[in-house]
């Protein structure tokens, strides 16, 4: 009875750990490449899947979207200047079986290839292509790296650069040009300003061609803006004289013709200045 018992523990014991070798679980993100005596036999579905122990091997394979940052680097544009660039690579797997059979290690491949990529399309440029197209540096890469990768079974997402570092005197260089872009701009709108006063200037004129009462209106004008000023000493200019004897014969001239009658024309005025020798002459 006691060799009975013994016997059937011993067959519990052995069923149980072939269960435990047989039994395997594939996770949904996963799929499994099943191994019978080294050949692959297929591939595996998320689920419980079942094996022969020792002959068979079950690889998971993940097939969520993995990141890779790719490491900086020194890289010299097609203009001879030499920049650090980082990028990050986002592939996933399509293919487990190929991802398994066709290369050892996949995540180290894909990190070695994505580093020779990113240096020959972006030596393909110039600096300021590499600074202002990165759009489509981005897709080159892309496109570059998945011609090898599909043969892997992994397909690139997507690729981004991270971060590009200029040596110090192209940092000042740039900055410079930045500046000398930007003064050009100033004294283009100055001179842009300029041309609009003057053709205003030119339009004025003109009129005041026109209408030469104008002009000598615009000259008493500038009489009372220096007279708030309060300034003890007025220059008249040569001009203001005859000026003003023509609006004095203007205003004589309507004030006649609101009363009905004609007066001769004033061309000029006198006006009587102190000689400043104190004895009354004129």
């Amino acid at each position: 009875m006691n060799a009975l018992i013994a016997v059937l523990v011993v067959i519990a014991a052995l069923a149980l750990l072939t269960a435990a070798l047989s039994i395997r679980v594939v996770y949904q993100y996963q799929r499994g490449v099943l191994f019978r005596l080294g050949r692959v036999v297929g591939v595996r579905q998320p689920g419980l899947n079942f094996i022969i122990p020792i002959v068979d091997r079950l690889s998971r394979v993940s097939m969520r979207i993995v990141t890779m940052p790719i490491q900086s680097q020194g890289i010299i544009t097609r203009d001879n200047v030499s920049v650090d660039i980082s990028a990050v690579a986002y592939f996933r797997v399509v293919d487990a079986e190929k991802s398994v059979v066709a290369i050892e290690n996949v995540y180290t491949a894909i990190d070695q290839i994505a580093q020779t990529t990113l240096r020959k399309v972006v030596g393909q440029h110039t600096l300021d292509q590499a600074l202002a197209e990165t759009d489509t540096i981005n897709v080159d890469i892309r496109q570059m790296l998945d011609t090898t990768t599909l043969e892997w079974g992994v397909e690139v997402t997507l690729v981004e650069l991270k971060d590009i570092q200029l040596p110090d005197s192209m940092k000042r260089a740039m900055a410079k040009q930045a500046e000398a872009e930007r003064e050009k701009r100033a004294k283009i709108i100055a001179a842009e300003g300029e041309s609009m006063a003057a053709a205003a200037l030119g339009d004025a004129s003109d009129i005041m061609m026109a209408h030469p009462l104008a002009l000598q209106l615009r000259n008493l004008q500038t009489l009372i803006e220096l007279g708030v000023d309060k300034n003890t000493t007025v220059v008249f200019p040569a001009p203001m004289m005859s000026s003003i004897g023509d609006i004095g014969s203007f205003f004589a001239r309507e004030t006649a013709a609101a009363a009905g009658t004609i007066l001769p024309t004033v061309t000029a005025a006198a006006v009587a200045v102190p000689n400043g020798s104190g004895d009354g002459a004129y």
